[in-house]
């Protein structure tokens, strides 16, 4: 590897970190965001709180990319329009099938199994390149999902699959897709802010439908409109977490593999944990709401540690062929 090329990977790789500390981010900021509106609209339901959390993410994200650059649907290619809505779609399902599965199954299950991507991806790129990714790749998976389940808590003796189970082994797959679509050698010449925006449009327009069908009136809707707190916290959530974090994502994943971008995103839950140390008691006293802090346990410390030491070797061996 050139100086250059290891210069761009590396660059590549911290850029992908700043998007996993956003959605870390996201974790905390979500929960806030439920709070307020189980306050506000109290009768109104899971599916509504839920759908309702991610729509005005996408449709405030659209509008201001359009805000800032208002040509941007017009000079999109076709490339760019195709792995855009596929991976809208790829994304929004995965959404979906992974907060209609935590209604069935505990937290921890749902974060242990959502993580299977990092397995389920160097499976899939060895089935179709006929070819075994070596055995670093699968002790830096294996070190992963390890330190996922301890973060989680997850308890073996009371696994089992039941539709919570089922529809996140779902959503992992399909976010799985979301990955492998980014990383296609036919869409290298797509440029990452048309992509986003037309990745944000498609799950505008899903969860925008969502919305209207889980509703119990437009009253709920005006409701959390007139709200500071929650208006504030989509903000965050549409800026960083949404805007900046899915930009980068687009942007410096492809100049990586998808087996190393899947580890990499699996950081996500250490930057989750730490901000659940401080930011909840931030909202709180900003919200008005009863939200404590999470206190820094030997599971975050372990879980956090192996995760930490898969992502150093997968990144200390040579770099792996693009599927």
């Amino acid at each position: 590897m050139t100086a250059t090329a290891s210069l761009h990977r590396s660059r590549a790789l911290l850029m992908l970190l700043c998007a996993n500390f956003f959605w870390g981010l996201s974790f905390p900021v979500i929960k806030g965001v439920v709070l307020v509106q189980e306050r506000l609209v109290p009768l109104a339901g899971s599916w509504f709180y839920t759908v309702n959390v991610v729509a005005p993410r996408f449709l405030l994200g659209v509008i201001l990319i359009l805000l800032f650059r208002p040509r941007t649907f017009f000079h999109s290619t076709r490339a760019e329009w195709t792995q855009g809505v596929v991976i809208g779609l790829f994304s929004a399902a995965g959404m979906l099938f992974q907060n209609d599965g935590l209604q069935f199954t505990a937290a921890s299950t749902s974060a242990f199994l959502t993580q299977l991507y990092a397995i389920l991806i160097p499976i899939y790129v060895a089935l179709r390149s006929r070819r075994a990714p070596g055995p670093v790749v699968w002790l830096s998976c294996g070190l992963v999902l390890a330190g996922v389940a301890i973060l989680g808590r997850f308890d073996w003796r009371a696994a089992h699959l039941g539709r919570g189970e089922w529809e996140t082994l779902l959503a992992s797959v399909f976010f799985m897709g979301q990955i492998l679509w980014l990383e296609k050698p036919a869409f290298a010449a797509n440029r990452a802010l048309n992509l986003t925006l037309i990745m944000f449009a498609t799950q505008a327009v899903v969860f925008g439908g969502l919305t209207l069908l889980t509703m119990p009136d437009w009253a709920a809707l005006g409701t959390m409109w007139t709200s500071p707190a929650w208006v504030a916290l989509i903000l965050i959530l549409t800026v960083f977490c949404t805007v900046v974090a899915y930009w980068l994502m687009n942007a410096w994943q492809p100049k990586i593999s998808a087996t190393e971008a899947g580890l990499i995103y699996c950081v996500e839950p250490i930057f989750g944990s730490a901000m659940a140390l401080f930011v909840p008691g931030l909202i709180s006293a900003a919200a008005a709401i009863a939200y404590a802090n999470e206190s820094l346990t030997m599971n975050l410390l372990v879980g956090g540690g192996l995760i930490t030491a898969a992502n150093v070797l997968i990144q200390l061996r040579p770099p792996l062929r693009h599927a």
